[in-house]
């Protein structure tokens, strides 16, 4: 299928050479007003997202930010997404369709003031069951001028897996309720009988409740203060700013793409395997045809879907398109429906990245979609040099676990201790960081505190591993190595999908970062303690996934035994068993032997960097002991010389 989200005529005077009258005869009001009101219009979404997470319940929205708002323009616009919040960009890229497919289903003349409709199915919408996208439609003189909408992740939506995240659901039957377009609220009071199916289905409806009634209110207040705006600039200036903000991140992005040389570029990535067996590898593969001020993204020749639920939607990988085309040609484009305006989309259905339903199903789809940013950066890189930006961790190596406490009380952690956050690349502004999350998203981290205070257990460890940011004049941001003590039996779904070759890829003669593992200590006479990081610590592990040494169960990339993750469909873990997670590490930017011996020596005492990587990876001999005296380590100046001429 191929698809353009919006027509375009590419004839148009670009904006900033409009005149004033051409100007106002385009937008419906003058360049300073639509400027002040679609600031304006970024304060609603903001204020919404504020109050939300003031008021949010579920931990997966309070600690993790997992929700985004937008308001879209009407029917007679094509319902553009012009205005988006600083929030999920997983959610962003896909609520310009979602609002408009749920919309043209149910019906707009159907919709009444005070109404919130909802959807969740994956197909219609992107994302997956628990990302529930809440559409209230904004009336001006009684028509509908505008949506306001909230998607936000509900901790559980049934399905076979307590809070959904697994890879071994193998359809759309164990994954989850799947909601059509349907009322929430109608006309300003609850419908039962939708509360009630989505109740009568998932396990937290205690949490998600209040959570619910969070979103209606932040809907009531993003609906009034759009009002307020169009009384105060009136309904033609107001959907002429929705136009102009979409229109300019078309122009923006436009212009980017026609600085990028004509050309036919290949990438790929690599997902390990699915949630049945280790049999198949998913590649995703992309071709990009650039020509002039268009950009074909064609991912037709990908991997059929898998058979459990890791793939993603068609509209998941148009958002990671949009992502990996703004990061690497223009990080300003402003994120709306223009994005997309001269990019077009080809995939073959049925694939990974385009799943369909029953089987396979769709549930860590940010995985398979993650994956599409891996491949363009692939395919775009060696053409950009120095623009180029290296690739991040690639994988949430997503942890979900229940269980019970020693009381009886049922408990839950979901999406806080695995490797849900990491580093990114470095690019040629500087180093990569190295802890965030995926370029596809924009959460935070929990406090470990709050962590502790929720599950039972004990973050041990959350720490930057050592050399394992991409050797490069700056390198990529190190991986992240975190140990948590479980004290209970737990049921624990561990999702690492990428630790075969390494996901952060290189950028102008930079090295990958690489590649990370999980693994299972148990207790064996159910004493809680710590583990170390030297090899032979590995010896009494389980391996849950990575390219390890047969022997040791360490890391060893080059010449190691692959372990699959779902080996355990379910790993049923004792008290007082330690799960510890190193994710993959950051790609680097240019030659790593151009970079600053001063540099390799402060990352040699903050520990990025070992005096044996130093040598082996920047040609630079650092002498001393970086934990015993670490302000007394000084370059042996004459030995780097005659290394780096080596």
């Amino acid at each position: 299928m191929t698809s353009t989200l919006e027509p375009a005529d590419l004839a148009d005077t670009p904006i900033r050479q409009l005149s004033d009258d051409e100007f106002a005869a385009r937008y419906g009001c003058d360049r300073f007003t639509a400027s002040v009101l679609r600031n304006r219009l970024d304060y609603v979404v903001e204020h919404m997202s504020t109050g939300f997470m003031r008021e949010a319940f579920s931990p997966i929205i309070r600690d993790w930010y997992d929700f985004a708002c937008t308001i879209s323009g009407p029917a007679e616009q094509d319902y553009p997404m012009a205005v988006v919040s600083n929030s999920l960009m997983v959610f962003l890229g896909t609520m310009g369709d979602a609002v408009r497919n749920a919309v043209v289903e149910y019906g707009p003349d159907k919709l009444k003031p005070g109404d919130v409709l909802i959807c969740n199915d994956p197909y219609r919408g992107g994302r997956h069951v628990n990302d529930v996208a809440f559409i209230r439609p904004v009336f001006h003189d009684g028509r509908i001028v505008a949506f306001v909408n909230m998607c936000a992740h509900q901790l559980d939506m049934g399905g076979t897996v307590p809070g959904g995240f697994s890879a071994t659901k193998r359809n759309v039957f164990e994954n989850g309720l799947v909601i059509p377009p349907m009322l929430l609220w109608s006309e300003g009071e609850p419908v039962r009988g939708t509360f009630s199916l989505i109740f009568d289905n998932t396990r937290w409806g205690g949490m998600l409740l209040p959570d619910f009634k969070s979103i209606f209110q932040q809907l009531n207040l993003g609906e009034e203060l759009i009002r307020g705006n169009i009384e105060r600039y009136g309904v033609d200036a107001f959907l002429g700013t929705l136009t102009y903000a979409c229109d300019s991140s078309a122009e923006r992005m436009r212009e980017a793409i026609a600085r990028v040389p004509d050309g036919d570029y290949h990438g790929s990535a690599l997902i390990d395997a699915d949630g049945l067996d280790d049999s198949l590898e998913y590649r995703v593969r992309v071709t990009l045809h650039k020509r002039g001020q268009h950009i074909e993204v064609d991912l037709s020749r990908t991997d059929e879907q898998a058979r459990t639920c890791i793939n993603c939607g068609v509209l998941d990988a148009k958002t990671s398109v949009g992502v990996a085309l703004t990061m690497l040609l223009d990080p300003k484009v402003p994120f709306t429906s223009g994005t997309w305006r001269n990019i077009d989309l080809v995939t073959a259905p049925g694939t990974i990245v385009s799943s369909l339903p029953p089987d396979g199903g769709i549930m860590m789809f940010w995985e398979a979609s993650g994956a599409v940013v891996s491949a363009i950066f692939d395919a775009l890189n060696p053409v950009l040099g120095a623009r180029g930006v290296a690739g991040d961790y690639g994988s949430t190596n997503t942890h979900n676990a229940s269980g019970l406490t020693d009381d009886g009380r049922f408990w839950t952690s979901a999406t806080q201790c695995g490797g849900e956050h990491g580093p990114w690349g470095a690019t040629a502004a500087g180093d990569g960081d190295s802890y965030t999350v995926l370029f596809t998203l924009n959460n935070l981290d929990p406090a470990t505190e709050t962590i502790e205070h929720d599950s039972p257990v004990v973050v041990l460890r959350k720490e930057h591993a050592i050399d394992t940011g991409g050797p490069g004049t700056h390198r990529g941001g190190a991986a992240n190595l975190k140990d948590a003590l479980w004290f209970t039996a737990a049921q624990q779904y561990l999702s690492p999908f990428r630790t075969k070759e390494p996901s952060g890829v290189g950028a102008h003669g930079g090295r990958p970062g690489p590649n990370g593992a999980m693994w299972l200590f148990p207790s064996p006479d159910g004493e809680r303690r710590m583990i170390g990081t030297a090899a032979e610590a590995y010896r009494d592990s389980v391996p849950v996934a990575g390219v390890l040494d047969p022997e040791t169960k360490a890391l060893d990339p080059e010449n190691g035994s692959y372990h699959y993750f779902a080996q355990e469909p379910v790993w049923q873990t004792a008290p007082n068993t330690v799960l510890r997670c190193l994710t993959n590490g950051g790609g680097g930017w240019g030659d790593p032997f151009a970079r600053a011996p001063e540099a390799v020596l402060r990352d040699v005492r903050n520990e990025y960097v070992s005096i044996a990587g130093a040598a082996r990876d920047y040609g630079v001999v650092v002498v001393g002991d970086p934990r015993r005296d670490p302000e007394g380590l000084r370059i042996d100046e004459a030995a780097t010389a005659a290394l780096r001429e080596r």
